[in-house]
């Protein structure tokens, strides 16, 4: 069943309120969300061509939305460089069920006319239900970008600018692959194959991904301009996108012979070799098995040749492994699919690639259990898809796509997220070929069942985006994100140990206390101040401009048992025990001995001192206490671990039903 579209509109309006609202009106839809001016063209320059935007009605006497049915020849390039969209549009007219989502088909020129038409795209997990007003660019009453070679169709043209509204305006269209088009068309994970260098096992991988219903396309490829659509002399045709519709196996002359069934789109051009309509071939295997494989065969640019041939005349293929769902119930197999979400943040997870051993464990990590092998087969196969989100939208802010790359690591058993010495000590078992600066970056794996750790990441530490994994599994898949543990390990405050019992530490503690805390024989939080400045700045290692008063307070919140606002000797001395524990632990973590530790290492220093955080928790604090250079100085980390401590006091003290300390540690958290 096809999951339900949301509406993207800004007053989350959806199309058919949008529509009847014009109708009652009486008046055609303009769209505040993607106005008809030059920032919705271009961002990056002036317009470079004097456009109207015009009305279809103003375009030609009798518009139509689909002139007899959607085909490749609604499709012509028009000013813009996103060709790759264009063959994306080209391929999903070969797919109806698929177009009829894209293109929904309740809408039209007709009394129900209103001047708005509306767009489905995969987005992220999402299916998003995009809304256009439909004035286009045009000069000299001709449409200047994607049209139709129908004067009066404009479903095309139309979802040129619903796709350019998606991704922010006209210009973000320019440059790109056929697959990104084709996954936010469908929603699923795209593979590149180049025939000459593929897998051994090729012809079974189309197989399975025929099987569960993938869309897959091949080409040749051209060595210059000159060359394309260029036929050759069996009968093929340079920088041609061809669809692949078929594959099977049969009996010639007592051997197995794999055939691969082609389309070409654009007419009766075919392979004119061995296995083509006419060849003596057909003659040769059994009559049943021919009729079988020939009855669902199209006359019409549709032919099938034998696999190794296929490898020998084309140079890529394109497949997009479709979710469950996007098939019909009629598909034989599906793919099972799991999904994460995630960030890369500076100064907490955005830890670049190994080459950065000291920050690379610090990136998100994700568990994936392979319980079953492939049937017929002792391994699981499964592909692995990292996409970086909304990064074509964010071109207008400067930002284009980051360089990523991810890779597998045998996961140890009931390891939570694993720290700087397990990827020092262990090497990868499989990764992405390359790293690279496209949306999306997916590899096919072949691999032994067991228990496996994934680390997505940009290739420069400290390179910020979202991005999401996608896993598709032949078998079902155990799948968790890594380091999801909140909980404190915080022993329970020492008994008041009596005078005479006291050490001498202690006992040089109390004079210094009773010095400063006067007959009240107590210090508020701007004498506790003095205290631990005049303490920590003779210590060397430390590097700070003094403790605030406000993290005085938060000290004063954690260690005030009585809630008199004040700290009597005994709270105080329980406080220089914690105090002298994290010092140790910010000494041992600032690495370069700068006086400042890490933000990266935040961490394994607050694991140390008995508190399990998660990522998203870790990513706030990096970005709370992190300085430009994702250091944090000893008066942030002790305000930050501080504050923690108190925040897990309330969770015991709810645990333990203690309501009133409940509510006094809110207010001070």
């Amino acid at each position: 069943m096809p999951a339900k579209s949301i509406s993207t509109q800004g007053d989350g309006k959806t199309f058919e309120q949008l529509r009847q609202e014009c109708l009652q009106k009486k008046k055609l839809f303009e769209d505040p969300d993607f106005p008809a001016c030059d920032s919705s063209l271009y961002y990056s320059q002036s317009v470079p061509i004097n456009f109207e935007w015009k009305r279809p009605g103003e375009l030609c006497e009798n518009p139509e939305f689909i002139v007899g049915g959607a085909d490749r020849t609604d499709i012509c390039q028009g000013a813009l460089g996103d060709c790759w969209l264009l063959a994306a549009i080209a391929s999903l007219t070969l797919h109806k069920e698929t177009l009829a989502r894209v293109v929904p088909n309740d809408q039209g020129f007709d009394r129900s006319y209103a001047g708005i038409f509306h767009f489905q795209f995969w987005q992220h997990n999402r299916w998003l239900d995009v809304v256009v007003d439909d004035r286009l660019p045009a000069v000299r009453n001709r449409l200047v970008l994607l049209h139709s070679a129908s004067n009066n169709e404009f479903w095309s043209a139309l979802l040129e600018k619903a796709y350019a509204k998606l991704n922010g305006s006209y210009e973000s269209l320019k440059g790109g692959s056929t697959l990104e088009a084709m996954e936010d068309f469908t929603g699923g994970v795209g593979e590149t194959y180049e025939t000459k260098s593929a897998p051994t096992d090729l012809f079974n991988i189309m197989k399975k991904a025929y099987d569960r219903g993938s869309m897959m396309g091949c080409s040749i490829d051209i060595t210059s301009s000159a060359e394309s659509e260029a036929q050759t002399a069996s009968g093929l045709v340079k920088g041609h996108a061809y669809s692949i519709t078929g594959l099977e196996e049969v009996n010639y002359r007592g051997k197995k012979v794999k055939l691969i069934r082609i389309r070409n789109p654009w007419g009766q051009v075919e392979w004119n070799g061995a296995w083509s309509d006419e060849s003596r071939e057909w003659n040769v295997i059994d009559s049943s098995e021919k009729k079988r494989i020939l009855q669902n065969s199209m006359d019409d640019g549709e032919f099938w040749m034998e696999f190794e041939d296929f490898k020998a005349n084309y140079d890529k293929i394109e497949i997009c492994n479709l979710t469950p769902d996007s098939l019909t119930d009629e598909t034989k197999r599906k793919w099972e699919v799991n999904m994460f979400e995630g960030n890369w943040i500076r100064g907490s997870t955005a830890g670049g690639c190994r080459n950065f051993i000291d920050t690379f464990w610090t990136n998100p990590q994700f568990k994936l259990t392979l319980l079953h092998a492939d049937d017929n087969n002792d391994k699981c196969s499964v592909v692995i898809a990292l996409m970086q989100k909304n990064r074509r939208a964010l071109r207008k802010e400067g930002l284009d796509l980051q360089t990523i790359g991810f890779a597998l690591y045998e996961a140890p058993a009931d390891e939570d997220h694993l720290g700087k010495d397990f990827f020092r000590y262990n090497g990868s078992k499989a990764r992405s070929k390359t790293y690279i600066n496209v949306r999306e970056i997916s590899e096919r794996f072949t691999l032994p069942p067991g228990n496996y750790l994934l680390v997505p990441t940009t290739f420069q530490p400290h390179d910020e985006a979202d991005f999401i994994i996608r896993i598709f599994s032949e078998r079902a898949a155990g799948t968790m994100e890594m380091g999801n543990t909140v909980d404190a390990d915080l022993p329970d405050p020492p008994m008041p140990s009596l005078p005479e019992e006291e050490t001498d530490e202690e006992k040089g503690l109390r004079r210094m206390f009773e010095k400063i805390a006067g007959s009240d024989q107590a210090i508020s939080a701007m004498e506790l101040q003095q205290v631990l400045n005049g303490v920590l700045s003779r210590r060397r290692e430390i590097k700070f401009d003094g403790l605030s008063l406000n993290t005085c307070h938060s000290i004063i919140n954690l260690m005030d048992v009585d809630n008199s606002g004040q700290l009597e000797f005994q709270e105080f001395k329980v406080f220089w025990e914690k105090m002298k524990k994290w010092i140790m632990l910010f000494i041992s973590y600032d690495t370069d001995r700068s006086g400042k530790m890490s933000s990266y290492e935040l961490r394994i220093a607050l694991k140390a001192a008995g508190m399990h955080l998660n990522t998203k928790l870790l990513q706030l604090l990096g970005l709370r206490f992190a300085d430009e250079n994702y250091d944090i100085d000893f008066d942030d980390y002790l305000t930050c671990i501080i504050r923690l401590e108190n925040m897990f006091r309330v969770f015991q003290a709810l645990d333990k039903g203690q309501t009133g300390q409940v509510n006094m540690n809110i207010l001070q958290v």
